[in-house]
């Protein structure tokens, strides 16, 4: 299945509706989350910030030949974020969609894979960054819908939280005049997670 789909997403075969885009979004992690397992670098649980029961939910509602053992769930841990992540979990249920167990599920995912290193959707195992902003339009419309200037998103989860706080993250009056715009505002680009996997190239 996962295998299956990597070679429709490298082929760009784009999901249309919202049912078909949520399993495209959920496949992508689940295929970076094995990648993470398979390399002995963090459980399912760990690389998804979803806990047992809620992995196993996603198994079977959606991948029912299953690619996690069961046994092997029940011996993974709960995921613990910490309080970074706490915080921008928030954020994202703030703005879920009201009564969405999707949305609420997809606020652990985007926050837990947000702790990594690369751009959002390489992190989520996204295409580009047009499928990470049809999610979060998607999933958290009024989060999204503020983010006019578009910024990277990972750089605007971080401004709201500290206007959440109170303060600004940087000192300078306005974005344009800011020695750090390309950092916010620049081109995300970069080799999609999901196509190195395809052609069994080692995640860095």
């Amino acid at each position: 299945m996962l295998a299956h789909h990597c070679g429709r997403l490298c082929a760009r075969q784009s999901p249309r509706t919202k049912l078909e885009f949520d399993q495209h979004v959920l496949t992508c992690v689940l295929s970076c989350a094995l990648e993470e397992v398979e390399a002995g670098e963090a459980t399912a649980t760990e690389a998804t910030g979803l806990s047992r029961a809620e992995l196993r939910d996603v198994l079977a509602r959606s991948f029912p030949t299953g690619h996690f053992k069961a046994s092997a769930l029940e011996e993974m841990g709960e995921p613990e974020p910490d309080p970074e992540e706490e915080l921008l979990r928030e954020l994202l249920l703030d703005h879920a969609l009201p009564g969405d167990p999707a949305s609420a599920r997809f606020a652990k995912i985007i926050a837990r894979r947000a702790m990594r290193n690369d751009h959002l959707w390489q992190d989520l195992g996204l295409f580009n960054r047009t499928e990470l902003s049809r999610l979060l339009t998607t999933h958290f419309p009024t989060l999204a819908a503020g983010n006019t200037q578009n910024m990277k998103w990972k750089k605007y989860f971080y401004r709201k939280l500290c206007e959440a706080e109170g303060f600004s993250l940087c000192t300078a009056p306005s974005c344009r005049e800011c020695n750090d715009f390309a950092s916010c505002f620049g081109p995300e680009e970069g080799e999609n997670r999901l196509a190195r996997i395809k052609n069994e190239i080692p995640l860095d």
